[in-house]
């Protein structure tokens, strides 16, 4: 059994991804730039699975694999908005399979260009093993079989207030907040990031504030499913800070001199500051619709539910599945691509299983 090596292992979701795995009795090295936080991680961990290594992934990478001689290589050091592919390229010329959790529509969609070295190394490189497209292709998947065709699909997520929240995310969305979006299936215009705000109704939670958001699913799902109108969102349960950023998104449109990513350490911590207003409910919406097998409209909805902030499980799920099956050499699968299709929803709620999560559909 390989070990696997965590970049940003200390991180919002790193750190969720190294207990995961632990737990599965598979080695983990916990990296980051940061001796104080990655040790003190390791210190949590079973002694004998656990270890922190210090090194800048950007410049010691490749010495850093052919020291350690890890199985599999995770990534969570984003923004994936502004990265290149050399983490990637590094893992794929030592021979190590390589995920992450990428949100980039351009990184995870261009990972392709990566294939024919990832096949001729005998590597495995996926992106975007987290909701997106991770989860959003798994409950596709698992309703397919229902329609004969899907017209359109209308998903979105929207975290509880409470729920820890880590600086790449905010950084990736205040990278598009109030700019054009690159078309993508059904929109006859012009769409801006944060912006053509509605409502949406959860299970548990009641209704939502909702936004544009430019994700890899905009160009993945309607070409690998026939998808001819797709709309994806995302929203704050707080309407105070959802429309504080619309407003922003507005000043971004007009040609205002604001440069959100900067910002983007200061606007979290302030975001902190408003928790006792919310809650740790957050969830996660899909709504399909199309033609059943007889050729008559149909619709699927549903929802995921997670309480007690443990929302920010739900990314980490399908980096967690296909890292124990590259590790443990369960899985076939070598080339280079984005993650569509290779986690089933009945894996991922199994590995949900004990956490404040619950499902609806209808």
């Amino acid at each position: 059994m390989g070990k696997v090596l965590i970049l940003g292992g200390y991180g919002n979701f790193g750190k969720r991804i190294a207990l995961a795995l632990t737990k599965k009795n598979i080695s983990v090295v916990i990296a980051g730039r940061s001796k104080e936080k990655s040790q003190a991680l390791a210190a949590t961990l079973p002694p004998t699975l656990a270890e922190a290594a210090v090194f800048d992934a950007t410049k010691e990478l490749s010495s850093q694999l052919e020291k350690r001689r890890p199985a599999v290589v995770v990534n969570t050091c984003g923004p994936f908005q502004t990265s290149n592919y050399d983490v990637a390229n590094t893992c794929i010329e030592r021979g190590v399979h390589y995920i992450d959790l990428a949100d980039g529509r351009d990184f995870v969609n261009g990972i392709a260009s990566l294939d024919a070295q990832a096949r001729k190394n005998k590597v495995a490189v996926i992106s975007g093993a987290s909701t997106v497209p991770g989860l959003s292709s798994a409950v596709i998947e698992n309703y397919r079989a229902e329609f004969s065709e899907i017209e359109s699909l209308i998903f979105g997520v929207s975290p509880g207030q409470q729920a820890e929240r880590g600086l790449s995310t905010t950084q990736a969305i205040m990278s598009y907040i109030g700019k054009p979006l690159k078309p993508f299936a059904g929109t006859a215009k012009l769409t801006y990031g944060w912006q053509g705000i509605h409502r949406q109704a959860y299970p548990e939670l009641g209704k939502r504030w909702m936004a544009n958001c430019d994700i890899p699913d905009l160009d993945l799902l309607p070409s690998h499913y026939g998808i001819r109108s797709i709309r994806f969102s995302a929203g704050l349960e707080l309407g105070v800070m959802h429309l504080g950023l619309w407003a922003l998104s507005w000043g971004v449109r007009f040609g205002l001199p604001l440069n959100l990513p900067q910002h983007a350490n200061g606007l979290l911590k302030a975001s902190n500051w408003f928790n006792r207003l919310g809650s740790s409910g957050g969830g996660m919406h899909m709504i399909l619709r199309g033609k059943d097998t007889r050729g008559k409209p149909h619709e699927r909805r549903w929802f995921i539910i997670a309480r007690n902030g443990d929302g920010p499980q739900i990314p980490t799920v399908p980096t967690v599945v296909l890292t124990e099956k590259l590790a443990t050499n369960r899985l076939d699968y070598r080339g280079a691509s984005a993650c569509v299709g290779m986690v089933t929803l009945e894996e991922y709620l199994h590995e949900l299983k004990g956490f404040a999560i619950t499902t609806h559909s209808s």
